[in-house]
């Protein structure tokens, strides 16, 4: 029940405007008994083929330690490709520029969802046309700003809500079929196949179109971790796939007796005295597809900053219990100011159906080439079927692709942006650590060599120092710096490196290493997986069974904070993107925050770094 609310909330309101764009969008064709039992069969062969083979069948079994999502499915390939460097870069570069196209999906799906919902006014009285956007926005504003408050609450309502909505559309399809059957021969592909054959190019550009009934198929599988294969499976092919494919079926028989309907088929489809009760259903199931989508995002998020995509940012967890109930301000107003942007500038849901697609046909395109990687090592395929596996997929993924290039000049052209400017944000944030930290390595010396220096002119002051270390086996520059203007050290020093590994999670007795230089230095690295969030006072109580027992009052932790300048002296980037990196590190989350030291016990020492 769970699983059938938040995993399935984004394909599960296609129904509300996926038909009606095949036949009234900016590409569509008449509604002609030839033309829709044509559209039909496209339909149900991508619910057929994207969605339950592609994904329920192929790449769900594809989990990274139980997670899903395509930064979850990049960490799987990128491991199947650590002997060929290039190869291995490749991979990271798509499924990075993957992840960068959900966000354009995450501000079009709400705006998108919830407007097309409140649109059903407009079949019940025109006069209410001008209330739509001012409606659409309220809702989306309060959604927003519920976000603070987290889903904890209303989760468990979630499931029967969406258990309702789908019982109601398929139900309505069921009738509508059964007072047109004929509309059940769509099932033979041959339809599809005659479709093309009448309309040519017209008919391919409306695959556009018929591809919205796909839409939630990445969705499903960033959710994954969440719920896990079985329930995500048991929902689709028990209630939500045979509801959307009655509905779709029930909306083409409409047509076929009424072609007139092609403007709102899915609201024509109920009685009368059903619209304003459908329409409060409708907006009800379109919230709960958004805040889905939203959770995504942020999971998204969380996921790239574990595997240092993306600059430290604030997490708030919402939920005591559930560790995946987060909440990412910045990431929140972001989507908000964008998502209500959209719905402002378009006004209308079938505008921004022209725009909406682009972005998840394309993602959905490096998911499959990820995917044919990862089934070699996941899986154990030979070479020769993860080939022909991905290649099949990959020309069903590549057809849809080409039908909605033509949309970006209608709005496709905002995702795509969306994704170029968190892509380079990524590139630029991931490019600019590797530089940082090849500036922060030259002039530092090693434990040793520094130990046996500061050993001979040092004064001991009592208590114990923990010096966060990017590079193990080398002096921090905080601690340079401090002994370099203080003349003196801490009776014991703990040089601590947090590394973040590839996968999502590592065990606990797996965390730690510690090793005793000296009576004095010890050297301890905390490891964990990029679902995980480092809590070092946590963990240190765990210490005193290694034999390094810290007490909370007399340690002190310090950190070093790098102000980066920007230059063109040095060959490192662009000097635009140096003063981005500049940009992203100066508004990082703190590492006091992000490692949840005590702040009253906690120093950053800055130093000034030239890229």
């Amino acid at each position: 029940m769970a699983a059938l609310g938040i995993v399935y909330g984004d394909i599960g309101t296609s129904p509300l405007y996926a038909l009606r764009e095949c036949f009234a969008g900016s590409h569509g064709v008449a509604p002609t008994p030839e033309n829709v039992l044509g559209i039909l069969s496209l339909v149900f062969w991508t619910l057929v083929i994207v969605v339950t083979l592609k994904y329920h069948v192929y790449v769900l079994r594809l989990d990274d330690k139980g997670e899903g999502g395509i930064l979850a499915l990049t960490a799987l390939a990128r491991g199947r490709s650590k002997g060929t460097r290039g190869a291995a870069r490749v991979l990271v570069l798509l499924g990075v520029f993957g992840a960068a196209l959900l966000y354009g999906d995450g501000i079009i799906t709400p705006a998108i969802s919830v407007l097309s919902a409140v649109e059903g006014l407009e079949v019940g009285a025109r006069g209410l046309e001008p209330y739509v956007v001012p409606i659409t926005v309220a809702i989306l504003v309060g959604l927003f700003l519920f976000q603070r408050r987290g889903t904890a609450r209303v989760g468990a309502v979630f499931g029967p809500i969406m258990l309702l909505w789908f019982t109601t559309i398929g139900v309505l399809g069921v009738a509508g079929i059964l007072r047109e059957p004929s509309v059940l021969a769509a099932v033979n592909p041959s339809h599809a196949a005659a479709f093309f054959q009448r309309n040519g190019f017209q008919g391919f550009l409306v695959l556009g179109a018929v591809f919205l009934v796909a839409t939630g198929g990445e969705a499903l599988y960033a959710d994954l971790g969440h719920f896990g294969e079985r329930p995500i499976q048991i929902d689709w092919f028990g209630l939500v796939g045979v509801s959307l494919v009655a509905n779709y079926f029930g909306q083409g028989a409409l047509l076929l007796r009424d072609p007139r309907a092609a403007s709102s088929p899915f609201y024509r489809l109920g009685p009368s005295w059903a619209l304003y009760p459908l329409i409060v259903l409708a907006t009800a199931a379109t919230i709960i597809a958004s805040q889905a989508i939203i959770s995504g995002a942020f999971s998204l998020t969380r996921q790239a900053i574990g595997q240092r995509y993306l600059p430290r940012m604030k997490v708030e967890h919402t939920s005591e219990t559930e560790i995946g109930q987060i909440y990412i301000p910045a990431v929140n107003r972001a989507l908000a100011v964008l998502t209500i942007a959209l719905v402002v500038a378009f006004r209308k849901s079938s505008n921004l159906a022209a725009a909406y697609g682009m972005a998840v046909t394309a993602t959905m395109v490096i998911t499959t080439v990820l995917a044919g990687v990862a089934s070699r090592k996941k899986l154990r395929w030979p070479l020769a079927a993860a080939a022909a596996v991905t290649a099949g997929f990959l020309a069903v993924d590549l057809t849809f692709f080409g039908a909605n290039l033509v949309k970006i000049a209608h709005g496709g052209w905002f995702p795509l942006a969306v994704a170029a400017v968190v892509f380079t944000g990524i590139t630029t944030w991931r490019r600019g650590r590797e530089l940082l930290l090849e500036r922060l390595r030259r002039p530092l010396v090693s434990v040793e060599d520094f130990r046996r220096d500061a050993e001979r002119e040092c004064a001991t002051v009592p208590g114990t120092a923990v010096y966060l270390s990017m590079i193990p086996d080398l002096i921090p520059g905080a601690l340079r710096h401090n002994f370099d203007s203080n003349r003196a050290l801490d009776e014991r020093i703990v040089l601590l490196t947090v590394e973040t590994e590839t996968v999502p999670f590592v065990a606990a007795e797996a965390r730690m290493d510690v090793r005793h230089i000296d009576r004095r230095f010890h050297q301890v690295i905390l490891r964990y997986g990029y679902m995980q969030e480092p809590d070092i006072p946590k963990t240190f109580e765990k210490l005193a069974g290694a034999g390094l027992s810290l007490e909370p009052g007399k340690t002190w932790f310090f950190l070093g904070k790098e102000s980066i300048i920007p230059t063109r002296r040095r060959r490192g980037m662009a000097l635009w993107r140096e003063r981005l990196f500049a940009f992203l590190t100066r508004n990082a989350w703190s590492a006091v925050s992000a490692f949840c030291l005590p702040p009253e016990r906690s120093v950053e020492i800055r130093g000034y770094i030239e890229l």
